[in-house]
């Protein structure tokens, strides 16, 4: 597989003309990419540096409003700059795009050049180096399920988001017949992902109709960060240049399956498998059995970080296989929480309560700081439940709405303990502006069911 983009290699193409622009780029709240197009030279020259950006990009809604109550930035304070500082191991081509490159940022304060406390990227790190400092390293892989449609995001815009099609007309889970119609926008998306240094492992159709399934190898978990959110943003822009819309709302219609974006975790130690015990039921060692026990007893608390807006919630439904309950079991995709390669060194816990809509750097740091505190205070598994975990009325429920997640997420104290109170602070106000933002809306449903009757 290629690998990242040297600085000399970047230099030698802008040199013989095969690369002219680069990408810089940081990670937003809602976990996507923003930043500036630079000629190459001038990155080179300067840019690789450092530069510069608006700190509003960090206290947004999904529609780049600009909403009050932050403290990071505010009308009041002015909205300065962040430095934007090139991760220069992040440099990689954008094969997709003519002669371009990309770099990720992380994000320092303009004046004092420290981190960022609350940028995504940063507040992974944070999480990171508190296992490296126990020495331990984990590892993480995601798995991104959308839906493909038949129109562009500007038809489908203009039409009122009415009358949506999807690009196939059928369920095609693991059916190869089936799945090979949306080729013309897989078959390059996997292949240029390769070439940019992400290690695609497989697509699939998925398990509704019009619905794709993207796999990348597992990696460190900043890596696998850094790959989920650049492959998210590759499929909208390769299904776009295709003239068609690539969509992770995860519950785009009420009659059809949602989308979900699955986190598959473990911990290392020494380059070998710290969750792995030969000797142990399931090959789950005590470090994994603690980890696990925090993972799953602060579910409630981080929900937000899995499911951050009101159409989230409307994708945890009974026989969706979205599940509801905070319990972990067997190779059961009814749970919460899969334990997948039981008695093997690849022995690893799913968490498939995310959506597709996930920022993945929030939603790994926040499994970390659960799972530390599991390791922290020698907490004890329970046993696995089994069967229909949807009928099982004794299991531990997520929040049922947003509105409900942001009371478990300004209420921890595990989190706060983990990331601080800034940290926790600004990302409950990123959920209260959505909430905030749909309570003010009329929906169509409401006057049609009561413009009559009412």
């Amino acid at each position: 597989m290629p690998g990242p983009l040297t600085f000399d290699a970047l230099k030698a193409a802008a040199k013989d003309g095969s690369i002219d622009t680069v990408l810089v780029c940081l990670i937003d709240m809602q976990g996507r990419l923003m930043g500036k197009r630079f000629h190459v030279q001038n990155f080179i020259d300067h840019g690789w540096e450092e530069t510069h950006c608006c700190n509003y990009l960090l206290a947004t809604d999904l529609e780049m409003a600009t909403p009050d109550g932050y403290q990071s930035t505010s009308w009041a304070a002015g909205y300065g700059d962040y430095v934007m500082k090139p991760d220069m191991n992040t440099l990689r081509p954008v094969p997709w795009l003519e002669g371009t490159a990309m770099v990720l940022c992380d994000l320092l304060d303009h004046h004092t050049h420290k981190p960022v406390p609350h940028a995504p990227r940063q507040v992974l790190k944070d999480q990171i180096a508190r296992l490296e400092a126990m020495g331990l390293t984990p590892m993480m892989a995601t798995e991104l399920e959308f839906f493909l449609f038949e129109k562009s995001f500007e038809e489908i815009r203009k039409s009122g988001y009415r009358d949506l099609e999807t690009l196939s007309g059928h369920n095609a889970d693991y059916n190869i017949m089936l799945s090979a119609r949306d080729e013309a926008v897989m078959r390059p998306l996997r292949n240029h992902l390769y070439a940019a240094g992400i290690p695609v492992e497989n697509t699939k159709g998925e398990a509704e109709t019009g619905q794709e399934e993207l796999n990348i190898r597992y990696a460190e978990a900043l890596l696998c960060a850094d790959h989920h959110t650049i492959a998210k943003h590759a499929t909208k822009e390769i299904a776009w240049a295709h003239g068609h819309a690539a969509s992770f709302l995860p519950k785009w219609h009420h009659d059809r399956v949602g989308s979900a974006s699955h986190v598959h975790m473990s911990l290392w130690k020494d380059n070998e498998p710290a969750f792995y015990d030969p000797d142990a039921e399931y090959g789950m060692s005590e470090l994994m059995r603690s980890f696990c026990a925090g993972l799953i007893a602060y579910a409630p608390d981080y929900t937000f970080f899995l499911a951050p807006y009101v159409n989230s919630y409307k994708r945890f439904m009974k026989g969706t296989f979205a599940p509801t309950k905070t319990v972990w079991s067997v190779d059961n995709r009814t749970a919460g929480f899969r334990l997948c390669g039981e008695g093997t060194r690849g022995v690893r816990m799913e968490c498939r309560i995310c959506g597709s809509d996930m920022n993945p750097y929030l939603a790994q740091a926040a499994f970390l700081a659960a799972g530390i505190k599991g390791i922290e205070n020698r907490m004890e598994l329970a046993p696995p439940t089994s069967g229909d975990i949807y009928e099982d009325g004794a299991a531990g429920e997520i929040p049922h709405t947003l509105r409900d997640a942001i009371g478990t997420l300004r209420g921890s104290t595990m989190l706060r303990e983990a990331m601080g109170d800034f940290v926790v602070d600004h990302y409950t106000r990123c959920a209260e502006v959505e909430q905030e933002a749909f309570d003010q809306v009329v929906t169509d449903w409401e006057i049609a069911r009561g413009f009559e009757h009412a």
